[in-house]
């Protein structure tokens, strides 16, 4: 019996799966114990990906190996370009970009101009790789420098303890180590309207992956020096750049990003929500928007601290922002509604 064919043939017939669908399609024969093990193998060899938490994780595959029909590979000095010029002469040389649907091409100069406008004026690599390539089923691109490193960068200005510490904060949006010239939205957005997103630096890899709509922290092994940026969309998407923007409009009609979501799970280390300052870093940036949306999928349980710390502390300090929490399981609304019940505490 060949149980790693058993689970790689149900992770490429299913998007998701979890060891008990392994253990199920066994019929019992094999143990939970011993299924586990070659699953947690299979993900530290790369044949599977991990997401969730222990007692929910389920496993996908990574990207497949694909069929490139075509590819645009160029290398530039980074203090001779930018990034509009770049684009406009890759659409007037190439097939690949002019052949685009115009919705796709939208959304390729938007993400590709962002990214390298980021490698550009942050990465201080003396020279910027890009690649282009037009696959069976899908279009990516890929931003190389070889500089400080996206996440040391983010952690070294806002004074951050970890590199997990600045993924978390990338994926509030706002971010950036230069506030007076730039709005610190490209990553947000670009992350948003990919269908596969990879953000690469030194020890660590940030996944954002739409197609089963959710996020990975990743080790990097080998390490990568500075930042590599990978685009994937299919080549047949039907979306629309002005849709993801207006997804993180708080009220609609009213032009600006003023809304985001967290997902709260990515922000600590385990699996219990308890301490005040677990939920001060969560919240930290988040005055700037006026709407904030949180998202408890696959949280089992908050304390009370924890939830009075968002729920009447930070809404007592910024009673005009809109605060909406999703996903919560019983455990963690009882808290949550306690908290919202528990009246302002008068100086």
């Amino acid at each position: 019996m060949d149980i790693r064919k058993d689970i790689l043939q149900m992770a490429n017939e299913q998007k998701t799966f979890k060891t008990t669908d392994i253990v199920k399609k066994l019929g019992g024969k094999i143990s939970r114990q011993y299924i586990s093990a070659l699953i947690s193998q299979m993900v530290k060899e790369g044949l599977l990906l991990k997401g969730g938490s222990t007692a929910s994780a389920f496993y996908v595959l990574p990207i497949n190996e694909v069929l490139i029909v075509e590819t645009i590979k160029l290398r530039f000095e980074r203090n001779q370009i930018k990034e509009h010029e770049v684009f406009n002469k890759l659409r007037d040389r190439y097939n690949l970009v002019r052949g685009l649907s115009e919705n796709l091409q939208s959304i390729l100069f938007y993400a590709f101009t962002e990214m390298l406008n980021n490698a550009i004026e942050h990465s201080e690599s003396e020279n910027i790789e890009i690649e282009i390539r037009k696959e069976k089923s899908n279009l990516t691109f890929i931003v190389n420098d070889f500089g400080i490193g996206v996440f040391r960068n983010v952690m070294k200005q806002r004074g951050l303890k970890s590199e997990i510490e600045a993924m978390q904060d990338l994926l509030k949006g706002k971010t950036t180590t230069r506030p007076h010239s730039h709005t610190g939205e490209g990553i947000f957005f670009t992350s948003k309207i990919a269908d596969i997103f990879l953000l690469e630096s030194f020890e660590y890899r940030l996944r954002v992956d739409n197609l089963i709509k959710d996020v990975f922290f990743e080790e990097l092994k080998p390490s990568k020096k500075g930042t590599r940026v990978i685009f994937t969309i299919s080549n047949n998407s039907k979306k629309h750049l002005d849709d993801v923007f207006n997804k993180f409009v708080a009220n609609p009609g009213e032009p600006g990003f003023n809304k985001t979501e967290i997902l709260i799970r990515l922000f600590i280390q385990g699996t219990i929500y308890i301490s005040r300052s677990q939920a001060r870093r969560i919240m930290s940036g988040l005055d700037k928007y006026e709407s904030v949306v949180l998202d408890y999928d696959r949280v089992s349980t908050v304390g009370q601290a924890f939830a009075d710390e968002i729920y009447r502390v930070f809404k007592n300090n910024y009673p005009n922002i809109k605060i909406e929490s999703r996903n919560m399981i019983e455990p963690v609304k009882f808290m949550v509604e306690r908290a919202e019940s528990n009246k302002p505490k008068l100086n």
